[in-house]
């Protein structure tokens, strides 16, 4: 690490183009940025390169021992080439060039996952990370991404799942149809929420106690009707005070939390 990388270096540029998805399909790589995300990117063997900011280095001390006895390489940046890379105001001064993580949804289902975050068509990187890091709090096998929906790799995305994009598998589905068409022909229940859902999710403990796929819409116009048919129940969150609903990232964590209750309680009867 004697060298020190300048923002003009034709590897900074290189790194910074990452910021693009066309870059990202190019290149196979995405740029992950922050301690918790590089650290789990290591933890996982994700992280192709650790770069870290000269004024930042005896701060990142540990990932660097860490990334060097794993045999990742490190390179030393300079305050200039971390605000390049770096799609925050402050930066944190360390980041990641690791792996595209797609996972593949006929992988996924051979595993027969109990639980499933389905988001169709989510468009906010910031809902979709913190999604992802709900899911993978609450123990969910897998998130799904259909339709046209925000790249997982997406900077700010990685920041909201708090480097839990490593740790949960993200599938990507274009085909909204197929895809849900191949997660009920595995045997899993289809869930949508839905503000006038017939089923209450206060009395929904023997739907969630199977194998469950909860189906979370648009931020801008939530599910479908298309969608919400193939669902096998629509199920609705009590409101009981004068908000008139909630953000896709707030209904996700109910209910998955709910269903994570669920299956604890079955597991341990």
């Amino acid at each position: 690490m004697t060298e020190i990388l300048s923002e003009r270096s034709s590897r900074v540029v290189s790194f910074a183009k990452l910021h693009r998805a066309a870059a990202r399909r190019e290149q196979g790589r995405f740029l992950a940025e922050g301690s918790n995300a590089v650290e789990t990117a290591l933890a996982v063997e994700k992280a192709e390169t650790v770069l870290v900011a000269e004024e930042h280095l005896d701060r990142h001390r540990a990932i660097v021992e860490t990334a060097e006895a794993g045999g990742v390489p490190v390179l030393l940046i300079s305050g200039r080439a971390a605000s390049k890379l770096s799609e925050t105001t402050t930066p944190p001064g360390v980041f990641a060039v690791c792996r595209l993580l797609d996972a593949s949804l006929a992988d996924v289902l051979a595993d027969e996952p109990r639980l499933l975050a389905i988001a169709v068509e989510p468009r906010e990187p910031g809902n979709a990370g913190t999604l992802i890091r709900c899911a993978d709090a609450m123990g969910a096998d897998a998130v799904v991404l259909l339709g046209d929906s925000v790249d997982p790799h997406n900077g700010k995305c990685v920041r909201a799942s708090a480097g839990t994009v490593f740790t949960v598998p993200v599938v990507r589905e274009r085909r909204v149809a197929e895809g849900l068409a191949a997660i009920a022909a595995s045997g899993i229940t289809l869930l949508a929420t839905a503000a006038d859902g017939e089923v209450n999710l206060d009395h929904a403990d023997e739907v969630l106690a199977g194998r469950i796929g909860w189906l979370f819409g648009n931020e801008a116009h939530g599910l479908s009707p298309e969608v919400q048919r193939v669902a096998h129940h629509r199920v609705s969150i009590p409101i009981r005070g004068r908000a008139e609903s909630l953000n896709v990232a707030a209904a996700a964590a109910i209910c998955l939390y709910e269903s994570a209750r669920i299956h604890n309680a079955v597991g341990r009867g």
